[in-house]
């Protein structure tokens, strides 16, 4: 059985690498293991090692404390994707959310800007 705190880091691997464009192969190249082991990690089935998600942490292009972010002791299976203060949920625990963001992010900074002043507005007349 996987320990809450595996699966929360796995969870934000498999998070933080989607959002960089990187498969599971690609990641596991990047630091030096198969892609089966990045499959194991991302579902909390196992560990790893410190030494390990330091490498993770530097090919996805973030600190180590990025995985453990948001960690509120509780369970997967108890609801850690519970409300966060605003009273939504884990809003990058939804597939679509994250291809939303990672587009935004592909747009040029400036239409990127003018698409985020539209989607402020839009959200105040809801």
């Amino acid at each position: 059985m996987s320990h809450p705190v595996d699966e929360y880091v796995g969870k934000r691997v498999r998070q933080r690498r989607w959002m960089v464009g990187f498969s599971q192969q690609q990641l596991g190249e990047a630091v030096g293991i198969k892609f089966q082991q990045i499959q194991k990690y991302e579902t909390g089935m196992n560990r790893i090692s410190a030494s390990r998600l330091w490498d993770i942490a530097d090919a996805l292009g973030v600190s180590v404390t990025f995985f453990f972010d948001g960690y509120d002791g509780v369970s997967l299976t108890e609801g850690s994707a519970k409300a966060n203060t605003n009273g939504q949920g884990d809003l990058l625990a939804d597939k679509e959310a994250l291809e939303l963001v990672r587009s935004y992010y592909a747009i040029p900074e400036n239409q990127r800007r003018k698409l985020f002043d539209l989607a402020r507005v839009l959200s105040d007349v809801a």
